[in-house]
């Protein structure tokens, strides 16, 4: 398999690599002991422009089971790029550091570093990609379906940087992925055309639509905020227009839905019902848990590729 050197987008990776971190995840899931000393000696930065709870501490906490250090910025030290330039950020941080995780509200920020650092850089969320969440997503579904390339997977709610990575990667494992979404709310167009692109290499399919039928025969359905994070929307300007796709367990019966996923923080009554989220075709919280295994999984890779074999 082709080393992987830094992480910012799933469409960078091949399916090959994909499929390698999904099986090096459910091995360090599996048996955590194999894995406790894999970054020993080894220092993680991870740098927060946003707010977060499962990022931040699952990051932490899983760079701590694999024997390494992590280190957590904020913006109390300044706004990236503004106290001091990006390139001597990433050319500072190199000199200390095994890798740069990075929470950010640009992806060009994220661009930035990679051209400068020359440590990986691993992308916890940016205003396109979720690529660590989209992982953690199909390594749970793997859980619970034996061939990834036969599952139908539908996000329903507001097109975002979640629904463009699940889009990517689920094209390239050969899935069939549907973005149900409000008219005004797709996900972005580029995104769309480079996901039917590699869903035609990889025997996969696209569906974007702003109709709830196209979940007909659907496995999965996904949730998410109807208002971004940094999105200054008032609630009460969406509502009405986002109301029909809350995931409720009449939409789960009508269209035969199997599972229910949702990347959290979840507004329980607004795009999710508490029975469904509480219910027994929820895996919602396992695809919390492995977030941390999906996450280590990309850090071996990264920075100590012969420990994950």
């Amino acid at each position: 398999m082709e080393p992987i050197s830094h992480l910012l987008t799933l469409k960078d990776l091949t399916r090959e690599q994909i499929i390698g971190l999904l099986d090096l995840a459910k091995k360090i899931k599996a048996n955590p002991e194999n894995y406790s000393t894999s970054l020993a000696g080894k220092s993680i930065v991870t740098l927060f422009e946003k707010p977060s709870l499962r990022t931040r501490v699952t990051f932490d906490i899983g760079v701590n089971r694999l024997g390494g250090h992590a280190v957590y910025l904020d913006q109390q030290n300044g706004a990236i790029g503004q106290r001091e330039s990006i390139k001597d950020y990433a050319k500072n941080l190199s000199r200390w550091c095994d890798a740069i995780v990075a929470r950010v509200f640009s992806h060009q920020t994220l661009q930035n570093f990679r051209q400068y650092a020359t440590v990986p850089i691993i992308n916890s969320l940016c205003d396109l990609y979720h690529p660590c969440q989209a992982l953690a997503d199909f390594q749970t579904i793997a859980e619970h379906y034996e061939d990834l390339g036969k599952v139908k997977l539908a996000y329903v709610g507001d097109g975002n940087n979640v629904t463009h990575s699940l889009m990517l990667g689920g094209a390239i494992l050969g899935m069939e992925v549907a973005a149900i979404c409000p008219m005004g709310s797709s996900p972005d167009a580029q995104v769309v055309l480079a996901a039917n692109e590699l869903a035609k290499v990889n025997g996969g399919k696209i569906v974007v639509s702003d109709s709830l039928d196209a979940l007909d025969g659907y496995d999965v359905v996904y949730g998410d905020t109807w208002v971004s994070m940094g999105d200054e929307t008032p609630l009460e300007q969406v509502k009405d227009r986002f109301s029909p796709y809350q995931i409720n367990q009449q939409m789960l019966d009508r269209y035969g839905i199997g599972h229910v996923l949702h990347c959290q923080p979840a507004h329980r009554g607004l795009e999710i019902t508490s029975q469904v989220m509480d219910g027994p075709q929820s895996i919602i919280f396992d695809q919390a848990e492995n977030r941390m295994h999906a996450q280590n999984a990309v850090l071996l890779s990264l920075i100590q590729p012969e420990q994950g074999l």
